[in-house]
């Protein structure tokens, strides 16, 4: 088994342990039908984790989105988010980063399907007044990193529930700024 094959394997494995009701998975013409909605292509182990795990309702902390269906979904959530962004209210949500889930109180994870390691983003935006860039943190440097650090229990989120030991601390998002910037495919800036 692929070193990513096993890692789905795990989650798999926790997420039957901890949810009571896991939705099924997506399929294949879900997941090709969500991908040209969003005009972006799931890094292969997001993609993974909805084929194979279920469409959402795992993971850490208040669990990921489910990418289609009923409700709040990654779909929905993106493409509020960029009309947002395209409509002049507040380009705050860079193109091809996908909400994962929702912390509360306003702060999100996502994750970068346009960078090459997929890394997991922390979207903080409480105290933020104009710069958005600013709201944006480096949680995993990919998503396997975020997945594994959610089994070893070190995630920021963790300390903050009161856990004991270590945990690794978001980092700015250099390219937050130019990634701002930058329209969504066919519209001027």
């Amino acid at each position: 088994m692929t070193e990513q094959g096993d890692l789905v394997r795990r989650v798999a494995e926790r997420a039957r342990a901890r949810a009571r009701d896991l939705p099924p998975p997506v399929g294949a013409q879900e997941l090709a039908a969500a991908e040209a909605t969003l005009g972006v292509t799931l890094p292969p182990l997001l993609a993974r984790l909805y084929r194979e795990v279920a469409n959402g309702g795992f993971g850490p902390g208040h669990h990921l989105f489910p990418l289609v269906g009923p409700g709040r979904t990654v779909v929905e959530i993106y493409r509020a988010e960029r009309t947002t962004a395209e409509d002049g209210t507040g380009r705050h949500w860079p193109v091809g980063v996908l909400p994962l889930m929702d912390w509360g109180c306003g702060m999100s994870a996502a994750v970068d399907c346009l960078g090459e390691a997929a890394p997991v983003l922390l979207f903080e935006p409480n105290g933020i007044a104009d710069n958005w860039a600013d709201a944006w943190f480096v949680d995993a440097e990919s998503l396997a990193d975020w997945l594994e650090t959610w089994f070893a229990g070190s995630g920021w989120y963790e300390a903050i529930a009161g856990a004991q030991g270590p945990s690794r601390e978001p980092r700015p998002w250099t390219e937050a700024g130019a990634r701002l910037s930058v329209p969504a495919p066919g519209r001027e800036p």
